[in-house]
Formats: C-alpha cells, structure tokens, sequence
C-alpha cells in the first residue's frame, strides 16, 4: 500500500510543475533527495552601480548562533504520506519582538530541530542562518481534518513558540526542521514592520495557498485547482476545493508553490542596495498597508487570487502615486474571499468565490472590474513550451543601456503563463502608455497566440509595469536563467520608480 500511494503522489509533483516550470531554485541548506546543483558563478553583468547587499539593518543576528541541526547520516526529505515531520505556523507573518507559534507533527515521535534563515543574496549564498533552535522533542499530531475537501490541521498542538527579536530584520525567512533520523522539511514565514521604505515586496501566501496540495497523499489533499478522486487519480478545478486552510504544512518540501519567484527578486533587489520593506498579500486586506508609505508596491511572483480588499489596497495605491510592479503573468485572474478558522482566527480560510454558489463570478474579468482595468493587461493562457520575448519599442527608457533592440529575442523568456491586452476589455485612465513585448506563442491546442509587456503611467504619477510572463523573475537571478537585459531593464523600472533616475 505505501509503494501505492507514493505512486499515487507523483502527479502532484507533476502538477505543481507544469504551473511552475522553473522550479524552487537554489537554497543553501542540503536537502537530502531534493538537492538542487550549486549556484554556478554569475558572468551576467551587473544592471546598475550599486554598493552589494547585504545592508547592516538587513543583517542583524548575533555574532554567536546555536550550531546548525545537521544528523550525522543522510539527510531525506519528508513526505506527506508518512509525515516524517511536518509544520506550519499559525499566522505565517510576524513583527521583531511578536511570537511565531510552530506546528509540527514527527513521525515516529523523536527529537527535532530547527534552523532559520533569512531569504537574500548574501554574497551568491541565496540565503544565510540567522538562528537555531534547542533540540525539541517531537510528537505526533493528530492526522488532518478534511471535510468538503477543506483540509485542516487548527487542532495540532502548539511545539514551539519563538519570540523574534526586536534587532531581527524584515524579509523573507523559511525554518528549516530536521529530525533526529535525517528527515527534513521548510516552514516558510515573513517577518515585517511598519516604516517606509521606498519599495514594498508583497508575498503572495493568498496565491501560494490557493494551490497548495497537501496532503500531497493521493486521497484527502486538496487545492483551489486539483483533489483526487477514490482510485487517486488527480482531478482538475471542476472537482476541487472550494475552501483552503491556512491552518496546514504546504505539500510536498514545505516550500510553497512559485515561492523560487519571490526568492528569485529578493536576492537581486537585495544585491544591489534597493530599500525594501516586506508583507504578505493578507496584510493588504486587512488593512495593514499604508500605500503612502512607499514609492512602490513589487508583486515578486505568481499573484492570481485576490480579495477585493487587497485589489482596493491597490487601486487606493496607484491613486496616490505609488507605483505597482507585477512581475509574474496571471497576477489578479481569480476573485477570492478571506473568513476566520474554526477556532476565530481571522483570515485563515481562502475561498474561491465562484465556487461557492451558483451566478458568482469567479474571475475578476467577468465584472466590472477586469484585470487588465488595473495592469494594462490580463491573463491570456498557459505557455506549454517556452518562447523568446521578443523586444518592442526600443528607444524607451525601459530598455535603455540594455542592449535589447526592435525585435530582438530574449530566448525562454515567455513561460509558465502569458497576458496581453484585450482590445474589447476598457484600459485604465492613463497619462502615457507603452506596450514593451510583442512575443508570438503556440498553446497546447496549436493556436498562435501572444504575450505583451505593458507600462502605463497613472493620473496621480504612478508607474503601472505588468511583464506578462512567467519567467521574468528567474531571469534576475536563477542559475541558468539569468538574462542581463532583463537585470538591466528591471533595474530601470525600479529606480525610475524610486525617482532615482
């Protein structure tokens, strides 16, 4: 029966990467089975002059860290099916000084630890260990709550509560969770405050829960996208989930799905000296963001579900002149709802709008308030092959000290997903507008199709960039996909946005 159900979690795995064919990316703990090759040395050069990260508030753990949880024999990657060990924390996003609640299941029950580290370039590193915990000891939680294909797992025990200290900096951080016997698995998590800073990087955990498969076990695991029927056979959104919990590890590694994308942007705005503050994509609708306290809002990765809150936050942003960068296709397709957990928690269940009744519009294009109403373009389809990018007006400032010319191509650069503007769908009141990319592609049916890259600037002077692809984020800083034209133009956009041209 276990050979069975491992057979019967592969197409998860299968699933998961055809939306994302760029894979997590590299990290700089081992991974046991899921080891991915060193981060080869970069010849790209380098988009802009800048001092390299990383930047004294960006860096403040302690000169003496607890040594790192390594077991003396192989290291493996847990599973969902016997949940080796397994965890989640209860909020997902924290302030310096606030206490993180961990949730984790071991299985068999033995002593764990814990090793966390802080998304960033770190001299190539990707990332770097801030702490570590003491040994804990591990216990088996009671197995997941599913009913109407919602998973949850609010009833598990709280294992361990740490406080962040207040000299921590903001970012992006994932706890690394390693047994006794060698089995490991991620907690991702953000650490956040309140000040200005010129650019804002929102997570998009809404998204990254939205397609969040566990348990990835061929029978009770269920996303917004996929569930298995009773012979294990993966089904599509027809048959899927109409309600997710927060309140779960993420499926397989524990690493969210398209998360490499954020990591991806990280490590190159952190590289080259941009200000960044951080948040998830549930602060901008629970009212958190302050637009007027950036000059910028970078959505890094994979952003498809959004509450109407959250895309408030965001027109209220582009009102006052604080630009939106989207640098992944698909950004605002699908409509979403926010209600508390079981036990009160607010935010913690994701719905689907449109599945929840009958005559309820699922995306936002089939309101009043299409997508592309707010990025200049929309969602067209999925890229089952990657394409060239192909490079349309070419003296504009984007482009500028590129070395990109009037159609030239980017090779691989249209992948994953594509938008483009909509001729019958309204455009948004705009001073100037430009259309970057004009990229022709095939989809899975052998239709010609097109990708589009667009720029336009607001009334209030807020620049609006939608790339329009997928793969414009690996391209700044994933081995093997970095593309020093891209760096070049992103950098432009980014200090335009920041008023440091």
């Amino acid at each position: 029966m276990g050979s069975e159900h491992i057979r019967r979690w592969e197409p998860a795995a299968r699933a998961h990467a055809l939306t994302d064919p760029f894979g997590p990316g590299p990290v700089p703990w081992p991974r046991g089975t899921e080891t991915h090759p060193a981060d080869p040395a970069r010849t790209a050069p380098a988009p802009a002059a800048r001092p390299p990260f990383p930047h004294p508030r960006h860096t403040p753990a302690p000169a003496r860290r607890p040594a790192e949880h390594t077991p003396p024999g192989p290291l493996r990657a847990a599973d969902d099916i016997r949940r080796q060990i397994k965890g989640f924390t209860a909020t997902g996003v924290v302030a310096p000084g606030e206490d993180l609640d961990f949730h984790i299941t071991v299985d068999p029950p033995q002593p764990f630890g814990v090793d966390v580290y802080r998304i960033g370039h770190y001299g190539g590193e990707g990332a770097a260990r801030i702490t570590s915990s003491p040994r804990l000891s591990g216990m088996v939680q009671p197995p997941p709550l599913a009913a109407d294909r919602t998973v949850s797992c609010h009833h598990w025990w709280l294992s361990w509560r740490f406080r962040v200290p207040t000299y921590w900096g903001v970012g992006a951080y994932v706890a690394v969770l390693t047994t006794a016997d060698g089995h490991r698995t991620h907690i991702p998590f953000t650490v956040r405050d309140d000040r200005a800073a010129d650019l804002l990087l929102v997570l998009p955990d809404v998204t990254w829960q939205a397609y969040n498969l566990y348990p990835a076990d061929g029978r009770t695991g269920a996303s917004l996208h996929h569930a298995w029927d009773e012979e294990g056979r993966l089904l599509g959104e027809a048959d899927a989930a109409t309600t997710v919990s927060f309140d779960r590890p993420y499926a397989g590694t524990g690493l969210p799905p398209h998360a490499g994308h954020a990591y991806d942007v990280i490590r190159f705005a952190e590289r080259y000296g941009y200000d960044l503050a951080y948040a998830n994509a549930g602060d901008l609708h629970s009212g958190r963001v302050d637009p007027t306290r950036y000059r910028g809002l970078v959505f890094p990765g994979r952003d498809a579900y959004w509450t109407a809150a959250m895309r408030d936050t965001a027109e209220r942003a582009r009102a006052v002149g604080t630009s939106l960068v989207f640098l992944s296709a698909g950004s605002l397709s699908w409509q979403a709802e926010l209600s508390p957990s079981p036990s009160g928690a607010p935010g913690r269940l994701l719905s689907s709008r449109g599945r929840r009744g009958p005559g309820r519009p699922a995306l936002w294009r089939e309101t009043d308030r299409a997508e592309q109403r707010l990025l200049g373009i929309q969602h067209e389809g999925a890229v089952p092959a990657p394409h060239p990018l192909i490079v349309r007006n070419d003296g504009h400032w984007l482009w500028e000290a590129t070395g990109a010319h009037e159609g030239d191509a980017i090779e691989a650069l249209v992948a994953g997903d594509a938008d483009r503007y909509f001729p019958r769908t309204p455009l948004p009141d705009h001073e100037e507008r430009v259309l970057l990319a004009h990229s022709p592609y095939t989809d899975a049916e052998g239709a010609r199709r097109h990708q589009e890259t667009s720029l336009y600037r607001a009334p209030s002077g807020a620049w609006v960039f939608a790339s329009g692809t997928c793969a414009w984020s690996p391209a700044l800083d994933r081995p093997g996909h970095v593309d020093a034209r891209i760096q070049r133009a992103t950098a432009n956009l980014l200090d335009r946005v920041c008023k440091r041209d």
